[in-house]
């Protein structure tokens, strides 16, 4: 628990300690499941390092997703920001601004009882801001959907698994870089922004975490590219990086044209070299060659019918 009385001091609002963490679990009758990747955070120094690195201001709206028992929850409302809370779990949707009235009352929390991905709108201000501690199992696919979905987030900071972490930040050449490398590039610029002990989680996961930040490239909601090339940079890179060993005009032969020559002319036409591979091209690159397929699709015309 972090006190902070006796001190001379005034009283900061209290954030959720070990003791309270398992209180509130054992009256909700909660177990951490792997299922739902729950780790709940319970150490007040690790939740206000985030909060601060995440650079959070009173008067704008966070987004968290999984806030769980909420000591995540309290380190962002502590700020005078207004947070808007999703959460899977029905016991911890409820419970959240109980906790949240109880220890720091007036806040202004709003809580979205629903799974991560399938929210397409949230209630109130647009969110300028994620933070969370996402689970693990769901990490990746629930931040390209919200970044897809909620043009509005500008920055964040989110606590992830080592190994995803070093995914998302990785650049071209990396051997850690990958399709969600290229995916999260297409929304911003992403960088590792520290260390997390696992000791800092109920219960102790048996994975190292990192804090992971990210900035939207551009202005908020101005992607490199329209929705429609999104999608067909996305096919290209996914193909791209099922087998990554292999040349470009090979990976890619299924998506561009049904033949390696076909790719090729696209590629090249893209001002990429057919030999190269998927792990040696940034998101831009892939763009291109998006952009490439379908000018070469509208040279063609359509096709006859019958």
């Amino acid at each position: 628990m972090h006190r902070h009385e006796g001190d001379g001091a005034p009283a900061r609002p209290r954030l959720l300690g070990p003791a309270e963490i398992r209180d509130l679990a054992q009256i909700l009758g909660v177990t951490p499941t792997k299922k739902l990747g729950q780790n709940f955070v319970h150490d007040a120094n690790t939740v206000r390092r985030i909060v601060q690195t995440a650079g959070v201001e009173a008067g704008e709206t966070v987004l968290e997703i999984g806030p769980g028992l909420g000591s995540l929850t309290l380190g962002l409302l502590e700020t005078g920001a207004s947070v808007v809370a999703v959460e899977i779990d029905g016991r911890l949707a409820e419970q959240l601004p109980h906790t949240a009235t109880l220890m720091q009352p007036g806040a202004a929390l709003t809580v979205v009882h629903d799974d991560a991905l399938r929210v397409t709108e949230l209630p109130g201000e647009p969110p300028v801001r994620l933070v969370a501690n996402l689970p693990y199992n769901v990490s990746v696919p629930v931040l390209l959907h919200l970044l897809e979905h909620v043009p509005s987030i500008e920055s964040g900071i989110v606590m992830v698994q080592a190994e995803v972490g070093h995914r998302l930040a990785a650049g071209p050449g990396s051997k850690v870089y990958g399709a969600p490398s290229v995916k999260a590039a297409w929304y911003g610029d992403w960088r590792i922004a520290g260390q997390v002990s696992r000791l800092v989680f109920w219960p102790v996961p048996n994975v190292d975490s990192v804090l992971v930040g990210f900035s939207r490239r551009g202005a908020p909601g101005d992607p490199p590219g329209t929705e429609a090339e999104r999608r067909a940079t996305f096919e290209i890179v996914d193909a791209a990086f099922q087998q990554r060993r292999k040349m470009l005009r090979q990976a890619l032969s299924g998506v561009l044209g049904g033949s390696a020559a076909e790719a090729s002319a696209v590629l090249e036409r893209a001002g990429v070299d057919p030999q190269a591979r998927g792990e040696q091209l940034g998101v831009d690159d892939f763009l291109r060659i998006a952009r490439a397929l379908h000018t070469r699709l509208d040279r063609l015309g359509p096709r006859p019918v019958g």
